[in-house]
């Protein structure tokens, strides 16, 4: 369900339908994802690759904030070029850029579906001899066209052809009508600047991109791109620097915060001194202890390890503008905030406390998990209320014609009602789970 609110508001402040008010007054919680803070980070990250060609890597829900939205913001900001992990989230991100928009799929193509790629103009990015050799076959039957990657492994040892393979292709390239629109290889160490392995890819890549004359050439992912103008080639594939996370672990973030999330209040209590919070009585009340419990927990990509035990601190949550922290183990839906220091009528029940925004950051809340970035992004669940602001020059575009035949005050209501979307919550959400992972950036 998209429901629509004043253009400037957002959140609690916002004047909203009536439909949409019903929506986040039901909602257990609420993701606002800034699409204008997206086109930024994108605008940014392609001036600092200029001259190369920015495009946006928008896999697995555009990390969580949802690919359709996301790539229809950046297609009406200029991007021209996608990439995916999965045919079905190609088909997604089909429906909403334009036709000239190139969408690469990660993963590669499977036996027998070729048809389904050239049904949607999307090309494979293809790693593997037996993988090219089938996708081959299937433009010589069908007569299509319309190109695909080829991927070159020089160090991270996941998906790519050997140099030696590659090298083997050289041929092809030089008798021309070769199919081949890009030729990339992937960074294994691009968030370490001075990780010698950078420079050890960089020279293999280097070499092996040069054979492949005329074909546009691709190496740098979010980090990479501020690794240096040697690592940016003919296209960058920026991906989780577009949705807030640092780019940059090693400085300053220079990227714009995307995503911000609440949790409602269900419950204030009090925990006397030396009572116990939570599964396993992890957490002992060292005084009389005021406690808000809020609506969010592992099923909602909270994760557990972000809890609080009588020897470790947990993470925080601002709680009537003041960092709070948490109190206790999380559970599946809930979670226990310590509000002890806030003033007695601080908060009440109902209000919302904020799990990401106002100072804490996806990287922060990450360390917190013992993860990164990237999944917490990917982990935030489907039971939250979804809130789109900006990024709405296509849905103005859209509805132009409409309200040329509309009379003004019309026009004025809908003017209102057009730059932030409400997507409500799902009525069950996947199966998720609250591992941690040490695991680099890699996405």
């Amino acid at each position: 369900m998209n429901l629509v609110s004043h253009p400037r508001l957002t959140g609690e402040s916002a004047i909203l339908s009536p439909e949409a008010n019903q929506a986040l007054a039901a909602a257990n919680g609420v993701l606002t994802v800034d699409l204008d803070a997206v086109v930024a980070n994108w605008r940014k990250l392609e001036k600092t690759a200029v001259p190369a060609e920015c495009g946006a890597v928008i896999k697995a829900d555009a990390y969580g904030c949802g690919a359709k939205p996301v790539a229809r913001a950046l297609a009406a900001a200029g991007c021209n070029t996608f990439f995916v992990a999965t045919l079905d989230e190609a088909r997604a991100a089909r429906e909403v850029v334009p036709a000239s928009a190139a969408i690469y799929v990660l993963n590669g193509v499977f036996q027998n579906t070729g048809e389904a790629y050239a049904k949607i103009d999307c090309r494979p990015v293809i790693g593997d001899l037996n993988e090219l050799a089938e996708w081959d076959m299937f433009c010589r039957r069908s007569g299509w066209k319309g190109g695909a990657a080829i991927q070159i492994d020089t160090g991270v040892h996941r998906l790519g052809l050997t140099i030696t393979e590659s090298e083997g292709l050289i041929p092809r390239i030089h008798a021309g009508d070769h199919g081949i629109t890009l030729v990339m290889s992937h960074l294994a160490s691009a968030e370490q600047l001075n990780n010698p392995v950078n420079a050890r890819q960089l020279a293999a890549f280097r070499e092996i991109a040069s054979l492949f004359t005329g074909v546009p050439a691709s190496l740098s992912n979010s980090s990479g791109i501020y690794l240096g103008p040697h690592f940016q080639f003919d296209l960058v594939r920026p991906g989780a620097a577009l949705y807030g996370v640092n780019p940059t672990p090693e400085a300053d973030n220079p990227m714009q915060p995307v995503v911000e999330l609440k949790a409602r209040i269900v419950q204030i209590r009090h925990a006397g001194r030396g009572e116990t919070v939570g599964y396993g009585g992890t957490w002992t009340a060292r005084r009389p202890t005021r406690l808000a419990i809020l609506s969010a927990g592992y099923a909602d990509g909270y994760f557990r390890a972000a809890g609080a035990t009588d020897g470790t601190r947990g993470a925080e949550v601002i709680v009537a503008g003041k960092r709070c922290p948490i109190a206790g183990r999380i559970s599946m839906d809930l979670m226990a905030v310590d509000i002890t220091d806030l003033p007695p009528n601080a908060v009440r029940r109902g209000h919302m406390a904020t799990l990401i925004g106002e100072g804490i950051t996806v990287d922060e809340l990450g360390h917190h998990f013992g993860t990164i970035g990237y999944e917490v992004l990917t982990s935030l669940g489907r039971r939250y209320a979804r809130l789109y602001k900006g990024g709405a020059d296509d849905a103005k575009s859209d509805h132009a014609k409409a309200d040329d035949t509309k009379s003004d005050d019309a026009k004025s209501d809908h003017a209102k009602t057009e730059d932030v979307r409400i997507d409500a919550p799902a009525t069950s959400a996947p199966d998720t789970t609250a591992q941690s992972s040490a695991a680099a950036p890699r996405g």
